[in-house]
């Protein structure tokens, strides 16, 4: 599309993420084996013909920073890039990013520097494919001067969410930002004919959330944002815009993951391995792109796998793996049992690395044999001992230990992590 440009929000520190975040941005995650969150969001964006993409960080960022500087090259003859706008001082601002809108605006210079007609707004930590052409040609039909993408929820799930009722137009007439009192939700709740005379796809007593993905005319943005003091879209922004100008909903019924906990972001991952997944990462029409790394294929040799995705470079022998993920070079040794959890696997083989003071490591690059690992995410990098058992099965909701964590029941084992033979989580 012409005259468009893309901010994708690169996220806070990720808190609620960690350890997943201890040593990266939040959208250098990576999800589904092979690809980080922040290819979601670019993937996004190019399919729709937006090729001139900002992504703004400040938190952890090298390794998010090496990732799209290794995966997204344009030719000579095109327009096209991925560039990282980190937080910055200048003369006009000393202070880091303190919000959705605040981080837009120390970066409006940059982002309107090409005279867009409109920008595109996206998350850097959400699971979804949508087609963002038709979302900024429907902004441009209606006239819109900010249009936000919407998804109809469970009434639950508003006291995390942004939510709104519109008129028979789709014009948004109020906007709550996680609104607390059982009350407010109740009021903004759709009802058969409301859903009747919208023509949407919802069920009576879901309530419509905001998916944090925007598209502003580019003009707009600057009235609203330059010399403003707003720090965050949802709670300043949206409700000052809609007082004055014309603010659309745009109703996508596709599938939104907003991977804001350990156990979100576990549930999402798994949700990949059914049998026919929400989120098709298989549709040749809109791939998600990631960094090419010209791996061998899979090693599976003697093993009962069940509803699994395996992924390039690793090698898996004589074990059981069921409703998992292993990422690219996974290395898993004879006898484990692994169930629903995530191996994210290594970032080289093991031999091309260097020995430690001893002349070798204590544990290898991997999954040891014997292992048994159920509901758990093992992050880059770790070294997993013979005869582990990673299982949680006290059924502890939070624990910090040496190098592991457990987050809503979720054991999470930290990047470059070693665990001594025979330990049990």
């Amino acid at each position: 599309m012409k005259h468009v440009v893309t901010a994708i929000l690169g996220g806070g520190r990720g808190t609620r993420l960690y350890p997943l975040t201890r040593h990266r941005a939040k959208p250098a995650v990576p999800v589904a084996g092979k690809f980080r969150l922040i290819d979601i969001p670019i993937s996004n964006s190019l399919h729709a013909g937006i090729d001139r993409i900002y992504v703004l960080t400040q938190f952890n960022s090298a390794s998010l920073h090496r990732h799209i500087a290794q995966a997204y090259r344009f030719d000579t003859f095109s327009r096209g890039f991925v560039n990282i706008l980190a937080a910055e001082q200048r003369m006009s601002s000393e202070t880091w990013y303190q919000g959705t809108a605040d981080a837009v605006r120390q970066m409006l210079p940059r982002l309107l520097e090409s005279r867009p007609r409109d920008v595109l707004i996206l998350s850097g930590d959400q699971l979804y494919l949508m087609a963002m052409e038709e979302f900024v040609g429907r902004h441009r039909e209606r006239d819109a001067d900010l249009t936000i993408a919407v998804k109809p929820v469970p009434a639950s799930e508003a006291p995390a969410l942004g939510i709104m009722r519109i008129d028979a137009n789709g014009r948004i007439v109020d906007f709550v930002e996680k609104p607390q009192d059982p009350e407010v939700i109740r009021g903004l709740q759709l009802d058969a004919a409301t859903i009747e005379r919208l023509g949407i796809d919802a069920e009576p007593g879901q309530v419509l959330a905001s998916m944090g993905i925007y598209t502003f005319r580019a003009n707009v943005m600057r009235e609203l944002l330059d010399g403003s003091d707003a720090v965050d879209f949802g709670r300043e922004v949206i409700p000052q815009a809609i007082e004055g100008l014309r603010v659309f909903a745009h109703v996508e019924n596709g599938y939104w993951r907003d991977i804001g906990t350990i156990r979100g972001f576990h549930e999402a991952n798994l949700e990949l391995t059914e049998l026919v997944p929400e989120l098709n990462l298989y549709s040749p029409e809109r791939p998600v792109y990631t960094r090419p790394r010209f791996l061998p294929g899979c090693k599976v040799n003697a093993c009962a796998v069940e509803q699994s995705i395996l992924c390039d470079g690793s090698i898996i022998s004589k074990s059981v793996i069921r409703r998992s993920i292993v990422g690219i070079r996974g290395i898993i040794e004879p006898g484990c049992r692994i169930e629903h959890s995530i191996v994210m696997g290594a970032t080289h083989f093991p031999g091309d690395e260097e020995e430690d003071e001893s002349g070798r490591y204590p544990v290898p690059l991997g999954i040891g044999a014997d292992c048994e690992i159920r509901n758990a995410i093992i992050d880059l990098d770790a070294r997993i001992g013979p005869g582990c058992r990673i299982v949680n099965e006290r059924g502890v909701d939070h624990l910090d230990g040496d190098d592991w964590y457990i987050r809503d029941g979720i054991v999470v084992v930290a990047r470059k992590a070693v665990l001594p033979a025979g330990t049990v989580i």
